[in-house]
C-alpha cells in the first residue's frame, strides 16, 4: 500500500468521527485481521465486535466534543501504514497513531490510539505545512 492511500484513509476515518458517521466508520476497519483500539482513558478492545461497539457509542453520543486533526504523517512499516497526527478537542491535543492495511484493495485501519499529549505541535498555517 502506498503512504498516500493510508492518507486518504485517515482523512475518511476522520471524517467519519467528525459526522457521527457509524456505517462509514464500520467500512473503514478491517474485516479479516486482528484489530486493536484504545481510546484515551479505556482499556484496549481486542474484538471487531467491541471496537465497533465503542464507536457506535461515542459517535451517537450528542456530548461528545468536536474533533479536529492535523499533522498527519504516514510511516511505512513492512506490510502496513502507521499514520501518526494529533486530535485536536476543546481544551486539549491528543496524539494518535492510526494503522492500515490493504484489504481487497483499500486500506482497512486495524489499531488506533490516542491519548495525552503535552507538547503537541503547532498546527500548520492554512496552506502551508511543516516539514521535519
Amino acid at each position: 500500500m502506498h503512504p498516500n492511500e493510508a492518507l486518504f484513509a485517515n482523512e475518511a476515518f476522520y471524517l467519519a468521527f467528525a459526522e457521527g458517521d457509524f456505517p462509514a466508520m464500520e467500512q473503514i476497519w478491517s474485516q479479516r485481521d486482528s484489530l486493536v483500539c484504545i481510546h484515551p482513558g479505556w482499556s484496549a478492545l481486542l474484538e471487531r465486535e467491541a471496537i465497533l461497539a465503542s464507536w457506535q457509542a461515542i459517535l451517537g453520543n450528542a456530548e461528545q466534543p468536536k474533533i479536529a486533526h492535523y499533522g498527519a504523517r504516514a510511516v511505512p512499516m513492512g506490510n502496513c501504514v502507521a499514520v501518526i497526527c494529533y486530535e485536536e478537542l476543546p481544551g486539549s491535543v491528543l496524539a494518535a497513531t492510526n494503522v492500515f492495511v490493504e484489504e481487497g484493495g483499500r486500506p482497512r485501519m486495524v489499531a488506533h490510539q490516542s491519548g495525552p499529549c503535552s507538547s503537541p505541535p503547532e498546527k500548520a498555517p492554512a496552506g502551508g505545512r511543516f516539514d521535519s
